[in-house]
């Protein structure tokens, strides 16, 4: 994400416009929009103070990879190398089937707060699925909730396990 995606984001979340975002933090709305479009680059200094007048603050937190594996019949298996993590709003979302899995029934939402929803979709991103859907899909603290629940075969469980034990 660039940082005029960030500072868009921020300023979208918390519901502000441009020229009253720009007044609070003191510059001018074409300064804002410049950073917003990426035509500008702030400094780090000027992220902060930005992204503090919306009322959030900027983090550094270690980038996931992601290692491919063989698994049985040949297939790959792709795991992260630490668990992602979500906002609660996106969490429990209620969210459109991954169509290139479901194209059987394209309009089944699946609601991500009822733990049997959330099951089944994590028991199908970590069977099926790719690094991208892994980064959308899955929670990291509430897989690790569902790991004794969900049921996924053995070799990609063991892949997946010293992830599990190591966020416990």
């Amino acid at each position: 994400m660039s940082a005029g995606q960030m500072l868009l984001r921020a300023r979208k979340e918390a519901g502000l416009s441009q020229e009253e975002l720009a007044e609070r933090v003191g510059t001018s709305r074409p300064t804002l929009s410049a950073y917003e479009h990426d035509r500008k680059s702030p400094t780090v200094d000027t992220m902060e103070r930005i992204l503090a007048a919306a009322g959030f603050r900027l983090a550094v937190e270690p980038a996931i990879s992601f290692v491919d594996h063989v698994v049985s019949r040949g297939r790959i298996a792709t795991v992260p190398t630490r668990l992602p993590r979500f906002e609660p709003r996106k969490a429990f979302a209620k969210v459109r089937p991954l169509l290139h899995l479901n194209w059987s029934h394209p309009g089944k939402i699946s609601d991500l707060a009822d733990r049997g929803d959330r099951g089944r979709r994590y028991e199908v991103v970590l069977r099926e699925c790719g690094a991208d859907d892994t980064l959308e899909h899955v929670d990291g603290a509430l897989l690790v909730d569902l790991w004794p629940e969900i049921v996924v075969p053995r070799d990609i469980r063991a892949l997946w396990e010293p992830l599990i034990r190591t966020a416990l």
